[in-house]
């Protein structure tokens, strides 16, 4: 990770991204944030947990937090407990040396929208970001409709998709859907009636080719805890829905009669 950032390429242009960095081990804090400062991005940086929580609580309004996991006053976990308790639904990525998928499973279902190990090259983590950041920004600058709306939306039955605010309600019940769980929604919405793959699923989180979890067909479990949180998230605004339908062994379709 500590290798310097190629500004050669065509990457999303990144002026005004303000990432936060929370590590306790200053070496690789301070790699890091030149590396992003190289590529780009206004950065801040915190050693802990407890002073990131209270910038947080105070003027801080960052695109991104890149998040450690093993921090001795406060883990990464619970950081990211605490930032949420404070409504703040800023995209977190875990950035750790832990590469056990209970603790990727655990990161996503607590609220991250990505789990990157440190051992991976700048690079990757360059294209994470983006991916993350680009969408959001981009949400931010669409043109607004009269009542202050977006002006496109996307309805199929019981549901609407705004997707340029990354906004979603079932039965005019807002669904609180990340960033990450907004496209895999939107992505088989789009589809509604056929069946969209693991693979497919998984790319638009991570990004074409991205590999994960034990061997060749680890991804699959990634997108199985994707899927449960946003059924969970679904049926907690509607006891009975029902909309995503697993097809066994390939993946997943969004009913296109539900309602």
């Amino acid at each position: 990770m500590a290798e310097k950032a190629d500004k050669s390429g065509g990457s999303v242009p990144k002026e005004g991204w303000h990432v936060v960095v929370v590590d306790d081990d200053d070496l690789f804090r301070e790699s890091l944030e030149q590396n992003l400062v190289d590529a780009g991005f206004r950065v801040t940086t915190f050693p802990d947990g407890p002073s990131a929580l209270s910038a947080f609580a105070g003027d801080q309004e960052p695109d991104l937090v890149l998040l450690d996991w093993k921090m001795p006053a406060m883990n990464g976990i619970e950081v990211l407990r605490r930032l949420r308790e404070i409504s703040r639904d800023v995209p977190v990525i875990f950035l750790t040396v832990l590469s056990e998928q209970i603790y990727e499973e655990a990161a996503l279902l607590g609220g991250a929208v990505d789990f990157v190990e440190k051992s991976r090259s700048f690079a990757i983590l360059l294209k994470r970001i983006e991916l993350i950041v680009g969408g959001t920004k981009k949400a931010s600058t669409v043109r607004r409709g009269i009542d202050g709306e977006d002006p496109d939306f996307l309805s199929i039955g019981f549901m609407k998709l705004w997707p340029a605010s990354h906004r979603c309600t079932w039965r005019d019940v807002e669904i609180p859907l990340t960033i990450s769980e907004f496209q895999i929604v939107h992505a088989m919405a789009r589809r509604a009636g056929k069946n969209v793959s693991y693979r497919e699923i998984y790319d638009l989180v991570r990004g074409e080719g991205f590999s994960a979890g034990q061997g060749p067909e680890g991804f699959r479990q990634n997108v199985r805890t994707f899927i449960k949180r946003i059924r969970q998230k679904f049926r907690d605004a509607d006891s009975d829905f029902d909309a995503i339908v697993n097809y066994p062994g390939f993946g997943y379709r969004w009913r296109s009669d539900d309602g």
